[in-house]
């Protein structure tokens, strides 16, 4: 009888456990020995045994948690030991059941741009308090995701992409678009020597006129890069940029996610990235039964759980 042991710990992108029950799928590559463990406490380690050793040990193993994304991916179970394997689970944004904001007054570069933003789409007229306050969840997370990434890409000269904002104009969950210091995108391509940025189509990004394309640029990371794409008015010389953060790939490359659910341009989905990639900012949590709060960095947290 096979006698290989798995020992796993589940958590979440801050590598707390997670406080929820979870369904465990084991299947074996070549033979037709599949395990299956199910309803487990998550917070716990979990022990699995009577499975195959190397040279045979290798599994394919699935787990599956209500309000997280299920997580593929292979794992060997050597000869002689116990296989010990910690697996990251990013949150499943359907499954959001609160969104704790920090007050606008803990966010000074945000604040202050807020306050001379008086012609935001949608929005014309409310600046500061009035704006942070009007905008609905989704922007308000895509807002702060986007603004502690730009805040922390620093050009060569030392300087924050978010310094070089000098207004927003619109706020979206995936992107804003905001006008800008012409200087950022000589400050952008400068940075291209030193490994920063690339340059890239920005055939997605459209302006519209009497607005022409300047050019479009993204940062090198592996996963939450930050794209900044520009546009002008020659007429007046005004700059625009309009700026995500963009990740097509960053859940199948980071947490070998089964299936991304709804893609993941969705702030809630951005957040996991940056925070799993340990290049970003805010704080997220999930459970299952009381969502809790963790402490919040530079941005916003979240709770998901089960929907009554």
């Amino acid at each position: 009888m096979p006698d290989g042991k798995l020992e796993l710990a589940l958590t979440d992108v801050y590598g707390k456990p997670i406080q929820q029950k979870v369904d465990i799928f084991l299947r074996h590559l070549t033979l037709s020995d599949d395990r299956v463990v199910r309803d487990v406490d998550g917070s716990k380690r979990i022990v699995v045994t009577g499975l195959q050793r190397a040279p045979q040990g290798t599994y394919r193993i699935e787990i599956d948690a209500l309000s997280y994304q299920t997580v593929s991916q292979f794992v060997n179970i050597p000869s002689g030991r116990p296989a010990r394997k910690t697996y990251t689970l990013p949150v499943n944004k359907d499954r959001v059941v609160a969104v704790r904001f920090p007050p606008l007054t803990q966010l000074s570069s945000v604040k202050t741009l807020l306050e001379i933003s008086a012609k935001v789409l949608g929005f014309v007229d409310k600046t500061g308090q009035a704006l942070y306050g009007a905008l609905d969840n989704t922007r308000r997370a895509g807002l702060l995701n986007m603004a502690a990434k730009a805040e922390r890409t620093r050009l060569n000269n030392n300087r924050t992409v978010f310094s070089y904002i000098t207004e927003l104009r619109e706020i979206r969950g995936d992107r804003f678009y905001a006008k800008i210091d012409p200087a950022l995108r000589s400050e952008t391509k400068n940075a291209i020597s030193s490994g920063l940025f690339h340059e890239v189509s920005g055939a997605l990004h459209k302006p519209v006129p009497p607005f022409e394309p300047a050019g479009s640029f993204k940062t090198y990371d592996r996963y939450g890069n930050l794209q900044l794409t520009f546009s002008v008015n020659r007429g007046n010389n005004e700059w625009m940029v309009d700026l995500d953060i963009d990740d097509a790939q960053g859940f199948g490359h980071i947490f070998q996610v089964l299936r991304n659910i709804g893609g993941s341009t969705h702030p809630y989905d951005i957040h996991e990235i940056l925070v799993g990639s340990r290049r970003s900012i805010p704080a997220i949590a999930s459970c299952c039964e009381v969502p809790r709060r963790l402490p919040l960095l530079a941005g916003w947290s979240i709770a998901a759980g089960c929907r009554t």
